[in-house]
């Protein structure tokens, strides 16, 4: 994917550690500091550097709707996953007779503003069995009242990947009112994407992007923008918010638009168009095939082990995160720590994450120092 000496031009912090925790944090090449230093310059101008801030957000709105596959006038930003989530809450003003599907594989930036709703609508929960969320136990939750279906497209927690083709065909057909929103978190940037059919896209920017906190990708195809206008107060997405009769009423800018509410992140848009340009340079699909199969050797090393990764392993279907859970993982965490290899540890789980920076031999590293660790402590793998 990268030769040596890219890998130590673009990721020198890289050198003497083995980083398998991107789905955490993403490590942004070189690049992207560079960006955030001419976001730096630029704002050093004052008022005179808002002609570049306006420009590179321009920019970045076209990169972004490459990556999602999307018009550059269906794509904007906001500050992080929960707020476009809340946004896109204020734009359905869902009622108590309403219906909203969750799955329990989501993270809670798309689950908790459903649950939080006032009108008491009703929320079903779409649980996963064995790690899959089975299409099954999706059909039998939806109906007409069905208003919103809110999925990921990887899982935070285990890795799994979700089959969408199917999964958007079944809610088109049972759910008919129904519209679809899918946090792309864990999949952009790593994985080729294939759901630009959805209603709403949101993606955070600190993780498989390379890119800084602070920001969120939003995309809303034309065909969803009036249903998805959000509601909100502020003035950057509202088109009369200086006009002579703005203390009368409020025009919005329909769809991606709308989420946008305030003055932009410019800082985290410089290092987002720097971080999906160098993306776009090495090509998704590249990457996806480059570390699909190190995805493999992680996946068959912990079964060789004992262990049974927490989703299964459609090779199909793959993404970049394997999970297990073990009863001493805080343990198997240290060990690993103090080897300098980095994992995700929470609550009796360990998450690997895999990029196109990692190399084979790391994942070896990774599965040895694994292996001792386990012989260590001399403690059975749970499921």
């Amino acid at each position: 994917m990268l030769t040596d000496e890219e890998r130590r031009r673009d990721f020198p912090v890289l050198d003497g550690m083995i980083y398998l925790n991107t789905a955490a944090e993403g490590i942004p090449p070189l690049c992207v500091g560079e960006a955030l230093q001419s976001y730096w310059r630029d704002k050093q101008r004052g008022m005179k550097g808002r002609e570049a801030h306006f420009a590179r957000l321009e920019e970045c709105r076209k990169t972004a709707a490459r990556a999602l596959r999307l018009s550059a006038s269906e794509v904007s930003f906001c500050s992080c996953s929960a707020e476009a989530y809340n946004l896109l809450a204020s734009a359905l003003d869902l009622r108590e007779s309403d219906e909203v599907v969750i799955s329990n594989l989501d993270f809670p930036s798309g689950a908790t503003p459903w649950l939080c709703a006032r009108t008491g609508l009703k929320v079903n929960l779409w649980k996963a069995r064995e790690g899959a969320l089975i299409l099954e136990d999706l059909i039998a939750l939806l109906n007409q009242k069905t208003q919103l279906v809110q999925v990921s497209l990887v899982s935070f927690y285990n890795g799994f990947r979700l089959a969408w083709r199917p999964f958007i065909k079944s809610v088109r057909k049972y759910a008919p009112n129904a519209l679809v929103s899918v946090d792309v978190t864990q999949a952009l940037g790593r994985v080729v994407l294939d759901c630009s059919d959805a209603d709403c896209i949101v993606s955070s920017t600190h993780k498989w992007i390379l890119g800084t906190h602070g920001g969120c990708i939003v995309g809303i195809p034309e065909r969803s923008a009036q249903r998805l206008t959000a509601r909100a107060g502020g003035w950057f997405h509202i088109e009369n918010a200086f006009e002579p009769d703005r203390f009368e009423r409020v025009i919005r800018k329909a769809g991606a638009a709308s989420f946008s509410v305030g003055m932009p992140n410019f800082a985290a848009i410089y290092a987002l168009t720097s971080s999906l340009r160098y993306l776009e340079a090495l090509s998704i699909e590249k990457i996806d095939a480059y570390t699909q199969p190190l995805v493999d050797l992680i996946h068959d090393g912990l079964v060789a082990l004992g262990i049974k990764p927490m989703a299964p392993h459609d090779p199909a279907n793959r993404s970049g995160i394997v999970s297990f859970q073990h009863p001493q993982s805080g343990a198997i965490h240290g060990v690993l720590e103090d080897a300098n290899i980095h994992v995700m540890h929470h609550t009796g789980r360990i998450r690997i994450a895999v990029h196109g920076y990692n190399r084979p031999g790391e994942i070896k590293v990774f599965l040895e120092t694994l292996g001792k660790a386990r012989q260590r402590l001399a403690g059975p793998a749970s499921r």
